[in-house]
């Protein structure tokens, strides 16, 4: 079987416009969730988002296009996936290298899409008639738009989609990918995920359905996954991007190896559209099948990132989980939520976590779950309380969990 290793990671989030700053505040225990800049979040529950603040795309890009597309056009989830997928692929070396573009794929992931984009061109149709939509509506919004973008801008000719699943939208894309050079359709993956929710719309949907915090007065204290005291997640924006690479491939050339990917699994709750199966049965089939599929007993795993979304009902199901599938070996797991950190990047949660799986791999240190403040007796693990851990992490899951009951979980190794 074909190896599969990650040699490139890229990252915007609102804790760093690059991969060293989001790591070093991760490790720190920073929180980067705080009130809403971008427009008056006074009448709503929920006032509280993980923002970036201050994003100039002309950075990057200063020819003011990406994809032959002027970047005042693009919807902000295409411009994280890009200023993302950028660093990544410097991050690797991979355009310094002899690489045939039709052996290079792209899998970036989006639960919900350009729905900034949407929501403004809604208002224009109302306000000022529908002959006024613009032309860049369809194109800025559908999900699969931030693949195709990358693939025009580096002229990459591999496989080249999208995959949409809510949370576990990235988580997939990162599974797909891992089959597709397995399978020996592409020698290098571009992959992960991007997305843009910080909209009045949005903010309301999910304010609506009483999923979010509402802890307004303490922003940075709102997300604390497995906390007794937590009362909903925090929406987050952002994107995280994945240079997957066959292993021989990535050694001609000298690459730099971060961590080896080596399973994954994926199962269906069929149990509700928004609540997880109350026992954690499909999580728990998912996180067995990703240790079947990479070969390692439960008792090998040192690290889980969860999904861990700060939310009454995720938390304990995925704790249940997690002991159904490690028994008494999950009490000697290091399990941490960076979402405590980071917010909650939606479609694009899955690569962030596989990328700070990664890192932790790289470097030995596990990022903490902070807010850890008050124990929940139905959540008694080891949740990497409030401060980062040194230890070395050979082997690691990531779960990921979304709406519709759709579970993704990945195995990483040390090389």
């Amino acid at each position: 079987m074909r190896r599969v290793v990650i040699t490139g990671l890229g990252a915007i989030t609102s804790l760093g416009e690059d991969v060293p700053t989001l790591w070093e505040n991760l490790i720190a225990g920073r929180s980067g969730v705080s009130r809403i800049e971008r427009f008056d979040p006074s009448g709503f529950r929920t006032q509280i988002a993980a923002e970036i603040k201050k994003f100039n795309p002309a950075e990057r890009f200063p020819g003011g296009k990406v994809g032959g597309v002027p970047i005042k056009k693009m919807d902000r989830f295409l411009l994280y996936a890009l200023w993302a997928t950028h660093e990544a692929l410097r991050d690797s070396s991979l355009l310094d290298s002899k690489v045939s573009p039709d052996r290079v794929g792209v899998i970036i992931a989006s639960g919900i899409g350009g729905v900034e984009t949407l929501e403004r061109e809604v208002i224009t149709g109302y306000t000022r008639g529908y002959n006024r939509i613009s032309p860049y509506l369809v194109p800025m919004m559908i999900p699969d738009m931030a693949s195709g973008l990358v693939a025009i801008e580096y002229g990459f000719q591999g496989p080249n989609y999208t995959v949409v699943s809510a949370c576990s939208s990235s988580a997939h894309a990162l599974g797909d990918a891992l089959r597709l050079i397995r399978y020996g359709d592409a020698d290098v993956m571009i992959v992960g995920g991007a997305e843009a929710p910080v909209i009045k719309t949005a903010l309301a949907g999910f304010s609506s359905m009483r999923a979010l915090s509402t802890r307004n007065d303490e922003p940075e204290k709102a997300s604390r996954p497995f906390d007794a005291k937590r009362d909903g997640f925090v929406m987050a924006e952002g994107g995280a991007v994945l240079v997957l690479e066959e292993y021989e491939h990535a050694k001609r050339r000298g690459a730099k190896i971060y961590a080896e990917l080596v399973g994954y699994g994926a199962t269906a709750d069929a149990h509700h559209i928004t609540a997880p199966s109350p026992g954690g049965e499909g999580a728990a089939k998912a996180m067995m099948r990703a240790l079947e599929d990479a070969g390692v007993s439960p008792e090998e795993v040192d690290y889980i990132n969860a999904h861990g979304t700060s939310t009454k009902l995720n938390d304990v199901a995925e704790t249940k989980a997690i002991k159904a599938v490690f028994g008494d070996h999950a009490y000697r797991l290091a399990v941490s939520s960076t979402k405590s950190m980071t917010g909650h990047l939606l479609g694009g949660a899955g690569a962030l976590e596989a990328l700070a799986v990664a890192k932790a791999i790289e470097t030995g240190v596990v990022p903490p779950t902070i807010n850890y403040e008050y124990p929940d007796p139905e959540c008694d693990l080891d949740y990497v309380p409030n401060e980062a851990r040194e230890m070395d992490v050979r082997v690691a899951l990531s779960n990921s969990f979304g709406f519709g009951g759709h579970n993704a979980v990945l195995a990483f190794k040390k090389v």
